[in-house]
C-alpha cells in the first residue's frame, strides 16, 4: 500500500504503519486515525479504500509531510547560516549543534575521525 509515495508496510498496524512517512510520528499518526475515523488497531493490509483516502486527505490538510518538510527544515538551517548565528556556524562545520561535548563522543557528526597515532595504522605482517 502507497500513502504519498511512501510504501506503508502492509503486516503493521495503521498507527505503527504510518510512522514510516517522513514527518509522521506515533502521536500524529493517532490524531490523523482520529480524525480521519479510522481504527488504529487495524492492520494496514486490511484498510478499505475509502479509509485510505480519508487518510490521505487528512495527511494532505493538516500536516507537512516528506519533501515539503525537508524543505521546511533546509532553509531553517540555511537562514541560521547566512546569519551567522552560533546554531548556524555549528551546522556549517557539520559539528554537533545542540550542547554535546566534541572532546569525545562526536564521532558520527565529525564523521568518524580518529586522530591518535596508533589507531589508525595497518596491521603489518612481518615474516
Amino acid at each position: 500500500m502507497r500513502i504519498t509515495g511512501i510504501n506503508i508496510p502492509d503486516n503493521k498496524r495503521v498507527e505503527i504503519a504510518l510512522t514510516y512517512i517522513y514527518g509522521v510520528g506515533r502521536h500524529s499518526s493517532g490524531v490523523i486515525l482520529k480524525t480521519a475515523g479510522v481504527n488504529p488497531n487495524k492492520r494496514a493490509k486490511d484498510l478499505t479504500q475509502d479509509e485510505i483516502n480519508k487518510i490521505k486527505i487528512t495527511l494532505e490538510k493538516n500536516f507537512k509531510i516528506e519533501g515539503e518538510l525537508r524543505q521546511v527544515t533546509k532553509q531553517n538551517i540555511q537562514r541560521l547560516k547566512e546569519i551567522q548565528s552560533y546554531r548556524g556556524n555549528r551546522h556549517a562545520r557539520r559539528l554537533p549543534v545542540r550542547g554535546q561535548r566534541t572532546k569525545t563522543n562526536s564521532r558520527t557528526v565529525r564523521g568518524n575521525v580518529r586522530k591518535t597515532a596508533g589507531s589508525g595504522k595497518r596491521k603489518v605482517d612481518l615474516k
